[in-house]
Parts: C-alpha cells; sequence; structure tokens
C-alpha cells in the first residue's frame, strides 16, 4: 500500500472502520502474534478472526508467515505501510530491555548492540540455546553499521534475566520456548539463508522495529 495512493488509503480507512479490525491492528502494534493468540485475547471465534485478517491482508495493512520453530503456527504481523498510517500505542517506560533469540548469537545480539546506541534504557540479551560463539555474519554487518560485537559472548536466558525487564523474544523458537509476558517479533534466522543479505535484512527489520518501540516509550525522547 502507497500512502500517497488516495485508494488505497480509503481501503485501509474502510477495513478499520471494524471495531474487532482496530483491535487486532492494535494487539500488533508491538508484537507478531497467531491467530489463535488473537481470537484468546479478543474472545471472538477463530473462524471470525481468520474473515477480520483477511480483510485486513486485502487492504496491505497485516502480513501472515509461517513460524521457524512450531510449523503448525503462522504469525501475523502489521506491514510497514500500516504503521505508517497508525503508529503505535504508548508503553511504559521499563527498568530495562531483555532480546532473546534462541542462540544469541545474531539476531539478539544485533538488538541489544543497536538499542544501546540509541536509548539510554539499560539492554541486554541472551539465548534459550546459546550458542558459542556470536555468529561472523551478525559481526560483520554490525561493524558495517558501527556497532562492535566483536567481544560479545552469548548467554543462558535464565542466567540472566531477572524478571524486571521489557522481554522481547525476536525469533519464532524462543518466543515457543519462553513461558511469561513477552513481545514477540517473528524476525527470520540470516543464518540458515543461503541470501548473503539476509543479515542485512534482519538487521533492517530490528533497528525498524526498535526505533517505532523506543518511540512509543513514555520518558523516551521522541
Amino acid at each position: 500500500m502507497v500512502l500517497g495512493d488516495v485508494n488505497a488509503r480509503a481501503r485501509a480507512y474502510a477495513a478499520l472502520g471494524d471495531p474487532s479490525r482496530l483491535a487486532i491492528i492494535d494487539l500488533l502494534a508491538h508484537a507478531d502474534l497467531a491467530s489463535g493468540e488473537l481470537a484468546a485475547q479478543l474472545e471472538l471465534p477463530t473462524n471470525l478472526v481468520a474473515h477480520h485478517l483477511g480483510v485486513l491482508e486485502q487492504a496491505g495493512l497485516v502480513t501472515r508467515h509461517r513460524s521457524e520453530g512450531d510449523g503448525r503456527r503462522s504469525y501475523v504481523q502489521r506491514t510497514p505501510a500500516c504503521d505508517r498510517l497508525l503508529g503505535a500505542t504508548p508503553l511504559p517506560r521499563p527498568a530495562r530491555v531483555a532480546f532473546v533469540c534462541s542462540q544469541n548469537s545474531a539476531r539478539s545480539q544485533l538488538a541489544e548492540s543497536y538499542w544501546r546506541s540509541i536509548s539510554d534504557i539499560p539492554a541486554l540479551s541472551a539465548g534459550t540455546r546459546p550458542a558459542r560463539r556470536v555468529h561472523p555474519g551478525a559481526v560483520s554487518v554490525a561493524r558495517r553499521h558501527g556497532l562492535d560485537l566483536t567481544h560479545a559472548t552469548p548467554k543462558l536466558a535464565r542466567d540472566v534475566l531477572t524478571g524486571d525487564e521489557l522481554l522481547i523474544a525476536v525469533c519464532d523458537r524462543a518466543y515457543e520456548d519462553v513461558d511469561g509476558p513477552l513481545l514477540h517479533w517473528s524476525i527470520p534466522d540470516p543464518a540458515v539463508k543461503e541470501d548473503p543479505h539476509a543479515f542485512d535484512a534482519a538487521f533492517d527489520n530490528i533497528t525498524q522495529r526498535i526505533d517505532r518501540l523506543a518511540s512509543s516509550l513514555e520518558g523516551e525522547p521522541r
């Protein structure tokens, strides 16, 4: 959807005219969720949620893709056009932020490093099954963007999390492994891609989401 296209914007606003569809978009402001999770939070039948998602998808407001962990799940996320159109709802400023992925070797490390460069809220990263080292692809893409991961090491989540963090799972497997309240960003694993630009794509995805989250935190500079 191109925001300058009057017809596209009209379709988007028409899709958002239903209260349930607007509620779905609000729930997706900071997290990617499965359709069953949306149905449970909104107390709606799953077939009705499926209908609403179809309307939102046709309007260019959401996309869906299969989980890299539990292949029976598909996660719904807002499109960049939706974010530009609506922005994000405010969140309370947390004591600190924690980014978790399965191996703590790429996505969560990049997220922690970038977060530290744009916010004074303390940040850390960890993994549910930490690798032995940070992936060289993550080190390289960080260096290209002025960040340094040369001395970063993967850590086990239960060893470093204290429970006072705004916890964000940046991969599907970690989200499906971790119990308790957390946000979910369904970011594809660049380490399993044959595309040489996969780490750049992951970095761009992460930084866009972090910029949006940071701008929505109460008390953070805009």
